[in-house]
């Protein structure tokens, strides 16, 4: 039998609804709400109205939003559906956290008529609110509403619910409520991949690949690794420095069909140069189509080049930029940098002046730290001043180790004072207002800065090395005995020492800044962690092949100028990844130029 003729109510609906797509405008909402009033489908079709409210909250204009809660308002019987439509909008909005207080308005008594009732939906959206705002008690209050509704065997809640944990840094409870689902899918996977990978657990995250990638062919469709779990694995190797887990990954990813998936090649990128190989990482951006490349490819190729002090290359990639393609924050970012790390200033400058969107304060970051880090510090200070908002912690950090870096007592308490008074209290702020101090040999002053570090419970981080052999990562500390090999490593040492030695090779003692003797000071300096992983790299591996070395501090000089000597005295590269940048040593050259 054919279907029956469609209502004159009916056709009017599917007319009314076929102009949602077209609202783009806030008169086209307010027009269209009009429409609903004068035909009373507002009140008597409450699926439309639940659609046009849901198109109006997530509405990229700024008065959409309120439009929508004014609307809900309104209403004398709002339904589930219409409250949902707010909570999502709410919840992708600059402002998640009133998402959760709409929720929390529906759990209260009320008069009647009663709050329309709760479901999948809503707690979904009220999850992505707590994930953005980092709101751990809340997601446990969700968790308790999710078992309490009966709605724990909704697959897609309960992996919101995963990611929501995950994203609160409760890493633990996202893999127990992992642990316990019956039916996953490949999003469940990836949640708490993600989650592990972007937190605290990168180690576990490529363990749970691993176990993921071995069962692949046992795996049922459903929970079938897709480009988003490569991207993860990714992320957990970049995160590390795992050159050896990124190329299994990489492997991986050609035998499933997605190697080629320009999200997958942007992770790529960002996984080679921060395992720093560089070559193979550009190889993967120039891959890619030049019509199939992104923004986000781009960005991710120009901060690789940059990371490795390539400043002219990153604004050579920045200028190749298509013009169907606009540079964003992240790109500008990125291109600072290059310029920052090569000292290419007047560059870096005329970036800044021409930039095409508003600058944060990162941008004026970049300039107060390209500025800083060529001595032209007086023009750092006036930049800090001449910024239309107030400067964050991290801008007078900035100053701070440009004034350490160049001697300047003076701006280096300025910028310690600033920083006191924004209520900084992180070891960096002390040891380098204490190093200051030192290299000027102003002991009395030094005491008195490690007394207000004591007095303040602040810890100096101390620093740690870590190199890759044979996919086992392998961590120092300074003067570290811990190693299996270490009497190996040391002996090594003394052998690498006297190798050097005869390249011109004197300790830079005056990177040792304690108030000690100098025989003293030359047995500090010999047992830093880089110099024990490059010891180590060195009777580990064979002749020739390159030593990776990642670090959780900045490179002091006299390590860097010992990477230089043993690149040249041993034939080998040497790649080390400090805090701030990666530094690629060759026949007794550096890829900063020795400027850092």
């Amino acid at each position: 039998m054919p279907p029956p003729p469609a209502t004159s109510a009916a056709v009017a609906a599917q007319h009314l609804e076929s102009f949602l797509p077209r609202l783009t405008t806030l008169s086209h909402y307010k027009q269209f709400h009009a429409r609903l009033l004068t035909s009373s489908r507002l009140h008597s079709d409450p699926f439309l109205r639940a659609r046009f409210l849901d198109r109006l909250a997530l509405s990229a204009h700024p008065a959409a939003l309120p439009h929508a809660l004014l609307l809900l308002r309104s209403l004398p019987s709002p339904a589930t559906n219409d409250f949902n439509a707010a909570i999502r909008g709410l919840a992708a909005s600059p402002h998640p956290a009133r998402s959760l207080l709409l929720l929390a308005g529906r759990l209260l008594p009320s008069p009647s008529p009663p709050p329309p009732r709760l479901d999948a939906l809503s707690l979904s959206f009220a999850l992505k609110a707590s994930a953005r705002c980092s709101d751990g008690p809340t997601t446990l209050q969700l968790h308790a509403l999710v078992v309490r509704l009966g709605c724990a065997p909704d697959v897609r809640l309960i992996t919101t619910l995963v990611d929501s944990y995950a994203k609160c840094g409760d890493l633990a409870s996202a893999r127990k409520v992992f642990d316990e689902m019956i039916v996953r899918d490949v999003a469940s996977w990836n949640a708490l991949l993600a989650g592990l990978a972007q937190g605290t657990e990168p180690n576990l995250a490529l363990a749970l690949f691993h176990r993921l990638a071995g069962s692949f062919h046992e795996l049922p469709p459903r929970e079938a690794p897709n480009e988003l779990t490569i991207i993860a694995a990714l992320s957990a190797c970049a995160q590390i420095g795992s050159l050896q887990d990124g190329l299994y990954v990489h492997e991986f990813a050609r035998k499933i069909g997605f190697s080629s998936n320009v999200r997958v090649c942007n992770a790529l990128i960002d996984m080679y140069s921060k395992c720093c190989s560089l070559g193979p990482a550009l190889e993967v951006f120039h891959s890619i189509k030049r019509e199939d490349r992104t923004l986000v490819s781009y960005n991710t190729a120009i901060q690789a080049v940059s990371m490795h002090g390539h400043g002219e290359d990153a604004l050579r990639l920045f200028d190749e930029m298509p013009t169907c393609i606009e540079p964003d924050e992240v790109t500008y970012i990125a291109v600072l940098g290059g310029c920052n790390h090569a000292g290419l200033v007047d560059d870096g400058l005329r970036v800044f002046h021409g930039m095409r969107v508003p600058p944060n304060v990162k941008h004026y970051g970049a300039v107060v730290d390209l500025l800083g880090r060529a001595g032209r510090l007086a023009e750092a200070y006036d930049t800090i001043k001449s910024m239309p908002f107030p400067a964050d912690i991290v801008l007078w950090q900035t100053l701070l180790g440009a004034s350490k870096k160049h001697g300047d007592v003076e701006l280096a308490e300025l910028a310690a004072t600033n920083l006191a008074e924004l209520g900084s209290n992180v070891d960096g702020d002390y040891v380098l207002l204490s190093n200051v101090y030192a290299s000027k040999a102003r002991w009395s002053d030094v005491g008195r800065v490690r007394d207000t570090m004591r007095n303040n419970d602040v810890q100096k981080v101390p620093g740690f090395s870590y190199t890759e052999i044979s996919g086992v990562m392998h961590k120092f500390i300074n003067g570290d005995r811990d190693h299996p090999k270490w009497q190996e490593i040391y002996k090594a040492l003394e052998g690498i020492v006297s190798r050097i030695s005869e390249l011109g090779y004197e300790p830079e003692t005056s990177n040792v800044l304690h108030d000690i003797g100098e025989e003293e000071k030359q047995h500090a300096l010999c047992y830093h962690s880089e110099k024990l992983a490059i010891a180590f790299g060195l009777i580990a591996t064979p002749p020739g092949e390159t030593l990776r070395v990642i670090k959780n501090l900045r490179i002091c000089g006299d390590c860097h100028l010992v990477a230089k000597l043993i690149s040249k005295a041993y034939g080998r590269v040497i790649v080390i990844r400090d805090r701030a940048r990666f530094h690629r040593f060759e026949d007794g050259n550096c890829s900063c130029r020795d400027y850092w």
